[in-house]
């Protein structure tokens, strides 16, 4: 059985997984680092398998990778200090799901991923709200077909912009105040920042919803899913790891692939 290290490299966050088969050993986030090198990430790799509880040898890998400066870097990390060729999520990698997009090589890796862990775990048709830099929509209909989505911004990339381009504006804390009208700045700004936020998802699944006519399932997972989730007035599902799941399937399809005479 194979002992998988799952990177999905995002341009803020970097999570990072180990899987014995099926059994998520352990997950991890760190920040993404733009100046950082092979050895000074594969000891940071090194360092996070080090926390298990059991020793664990690294057998196999695959990345998802949004920031391409970063990929080589990431290759060679893994090769120096795992002696294994990670799998790339990539053009002509084998998905298992049709890709309507204008040009499928423009979808996000972690987008593809998402949607083969959405549609493994809770079938089709599913929409997937992935919270993070970006806050992105992804729709798989009744047949199992990437249609496409939505891009907007994240939730802490809107209040960045905000705290930047506002000088009177302070910076503040992410945190939810009992109601959204509010008789001070600062919760007026956080009242405004995450019942906004909530509000567009809710909006943007609605929307999809009224478009296609589908029963959908939802699904919200990234790293913000756990200040929004909960907020939401759509049925959902939360599924923090749903990226890592995703890269752990397509290892396995395409390792299939390979394998096949």
């Amino acid at each position: 059985m194979e002992t998988l290290l799952v990177l999905d490299v995002g341009n803020t966050n970097t999570s990072v997984g180990l899987y014995r088969g099926e059994r998520l050993l352990g997950a991890w986030r760190i920040g993404t680092d733009n100046r950082c090198t092979a050895d000074e990430f594969g000891l940071k790799l090194q360092m996070l398998l080090s926390t298990l509880p059991t020793s664990e040898e690294v057998t196999a890998s695959v990345i998802s990778c949004v920031v391409p400066p970063l990929l080589n870097m990431l290759v060679r990390a893994v090769e120096q200090y795992f002696q294994v060729t990670p799998l790339i999520v990539g053009p002509g990698i084998k998905t298992g799901i049709p890709i309507r997009y204008e040009d499928p090589r423009a979808l996000g890796a972690d987008r593809i991923a998402n949607a083969v862990a959405a549609v493994d775990t809770y079938q089709s048709p599913v929409i997937i709200v992935d919270l993070g830099t970006a806050t992105t929509l992804s729709v798989i209909d009744d047949q199992g077909q990437y249609l496409g989505g939505a891009i907007a911004p994240g939730v802490m990339t809107g209040a960045n912009a905000l705290f930047a381009v506002a000088s009177r504006l302070p910076q503040v804390e992410m945190v939810w105040p009992d109601t959204l009208v509010q008789r001070n700045t600062t919760l007026s700004m956080q009242a405004g920042i995450l019942y906004g936020n909530a509000a567009m998802v809710d909006g943007l699944i609605e929307r999809a919803k009224r478009e296609l006519d589908l029963p959908f399932q939802v699904v919200i997972t990234g790293g913000l899913s756990h200040l929004i989730a909960e907020h939401l007035s759509t049925a959902h599902h939360v599924h923090p790891h749903l990226t890592l799941a995703g890269l752990r399937l397509l290892w396995g399809r395409n390792q299939q692939r390979s394998h096949t005479p």
